[in-house]
């Protein structure tokens, strides 16, 4: 079965949409753990306590909030950027110390989430976006 190119495009950018609310559904959970221990990180004792003014704080901001904006399509390229570098200092200040390669350090999910985030800088939002709407609403003819 042939697909037509408006076809193959308009899957494209399904899946598209589909990559990036996977991803920040992904995010939001590494980030709902460093904010509202929700859910549950287990282990014995009682987790520390959050604190915004701290990198696990502003971590924790950037992936509950930030993924949830990248979750909608909002503002997806920007936010998108700081999460590629936030995931990146997270792969360097916390897994890279533990060892040379992710599969050891226990760092793949910061590294798959950094390319992803960085292929969205470019590719976009998808079809099924805040972004997406907000592009078509400002195309439309003015009465």
């Amino acid at each position: 079965m042939a697909f037509d190119s408006r076809h193959n495009t308009l899957w494209q950018s399904r899946m598209l949409s589909i990559l990036r609310i996977v991803a920040a559904l992904v995010l939001m959970q590494h980030g709902a753990q460093k904010m509202f221990n929700f859910p549950p990180m287990g282990g014995p004792g009682p987790s520390a306590p959050y604190v915004i003014a701290s990198m696990n704080g502003i971590a924790g901001i950037l992936e509950t909030f930030g993924g949830f904006a990248v979750l909608i399509g909002l503002f997806t390229r920007p936010i998108a950027f700081l999460l590629s570098g936030e995931m990146a200092v997270a792969y360097f200040h916390v897994h890279f110390p533990r060892g040379f390669l992710p599969i050891v350090n226990r760092g793949e999910v910061p590294v798959m989430l950094c390319f992803v985030f960085l292929y969205l800088v470019f590719a976009g939002a998808g079809i099924w976006s805040v972004d997406a709407v907000l592009s078509r609403s400002r195309k439309r003819p003015q009465p």
